[in-house]
């Protein structure tokens, strides 16, 4: 399986950088990639650099004058005016020197990635660059310029007439890809996140279904805040093991954001390292369970890039090459490499020690608050089985 694997990386995708003190951090790829080099997981027969998206690849989803929007920002050419028409130039999404060409090249390695797969040069394929999720036809958000996840679905479908099943565990809802396929029966997208109640983008209820054609293909699962392991892992599976088993993918493209741990400084959930080790299992188990194993992964969030994202995004890799070796201490090698650079004293060992966080005094309120929102999420789909069923 090892051999089947691709890992889409290259330096250049560090570029994609909004400031020294922007939350949105790309370094985060360079811990994980000498992370997993440090411990002989990865080496350059698996890396394949990524190509440069086209303009007209761009706009299977964006508009032709946001691009050139994008495009005249990064070239400082874009009046304040008329940038902030189109999102940039904000405070989540400032502008920055060859903003279109970082922006490109992340898409760009998604789409390496989607070809890797789907050409059977590759049965996964992981592209941790990507994952901008929030997106829009004609304007940023959330740090995202460009929407990789939306622009290789439909790049998928168009290039590969294939059904595709998006699944998003970032803590920030995956509204960009949503609302691009919102009535599109051929794409189905699941989105477990945090309520909006208290976190952007304050999307993702339950009742968008989707529209159209496409109403009953998009899944949303809103966890209340403060939720642990337990409760949410309980949400990820059975939502992922039913909503898969109703729609049959061709492919599964996963988004995972590393920003529901405890230590995010972004979101208010309390998941420790427990459900990154399940995450990328199920995952793989439903692509060969119903795609012939075809798996497309990218990143996502991620703001504490020191202790958690490095081990996070690397459990994906090491599931996808069937790695046993992620248990007990982190190579000591790594540590020893980062820990002067780091503002915080980096983890010794795979797993959270018990107690990095008090206990939660609502803890059965919210793990049955959540019951009933997965209950709530997948009611068409098992009222549908039991009306098959009499």
């Amino acid at each position: 399986m090892k051999d089947r694997c691709c890992f889409i990386f290259s330096e250049d995708l560090l570029n994609y950088k909004f400031s020294n003190h922007h939350p949105f951090n790309q370094f985060r790829l360079k811990l994980t990639v000498d992370l997993l080099k440090k411990m002989s997981a990865l080496d350059t027969d698996h890396i394949i650099p990524p190509r440069m998206a086209t303009d007209e690849e761009l706009t299977l989803i964006h508009d032709p004058s946001y691009i050139e929007a994008v495009k005249k920002a990064g070239r400082g050419q874009l009046p304040k005016e008329i940038a902030e028409n189109y999102g940039l130039g904000t405070e989540d999404t400032p502008i920055f020197p060859n903003m279109h060409e970082a922006s490109a090249l992340l898409v760009g390695g998604t789409l390496t990635a989607v070809d890797q797969v789907m050409t059977g040069k590759a049965l996964h394929a992981l592209h941790l660059g990507g994952g901008l999720h929030h997106g829009f036809r004609g304007k940023a958000s959330g740090f995202c310029i460009y929407n990789d996840s939306s622009v290789a679905i439909k790049y998928l479908q168009e290039k590969y007439n294939a059904r595709v099943l998006y699944v998003d565990t970032d803590a920030h809802h995956g509204d960009g890809v949503q609302w691009s396929f919102y009535d599109d029966p051929n794409v189905c997208t699941l989105s477990i996140h945090e309520t909006g109640r208290y976190l952007f983008p304050g999307t993702g209820n339950i009742n968008e279904r989707g529209q159209g054609a496409g109403y009953g293909f998009s899944f949303n699962i809103p966890v209340d805040a403060f939720t642990e392991d337990e409760s949410w892992l309980y949400v990820y599976t059975h939502a992922l093991q039913e909503v898969a088993d109703f729609f049959k993918p061709d492919v599964i493209l996963t988004q995972n954001g590393a920003d529901s741990h405890y230590y995010d400084p972004l979101s208010h959930l309390s998941a420790t390292m427990k459900i990154y080790r399940e995450i990328p299992k199920l995952a793989h188990q439903i692509a060969h369970q119903y795609c012939g194993g075809k798996w497309i992964a990218v990143g996502g969030g991620g703001y504490d890039i020191w202790r958690v994202v490095p081990r996070a995004w690397s459990l994906i890799w090491l599931e996808m090459t069937e790695n046993s070796g992620c248990f007990g201490d982190l190579p000591k090698a790594w540590i020893n490499q980062w820990q002067n650079a780091a503002p915080v004293e980096l983890p010794k060992q795979w797993d959270d020690p018990d107690g990095i966080y008090p206990p939660i005094p609502r803890k059965a309120e919210i793990t049955e608050k959540n019951l009933l929102t997965l209950e709530k999420a997948l009611y068409p789909i098992r009222q549908h089985q039991k009306n098959k069923m009499l």
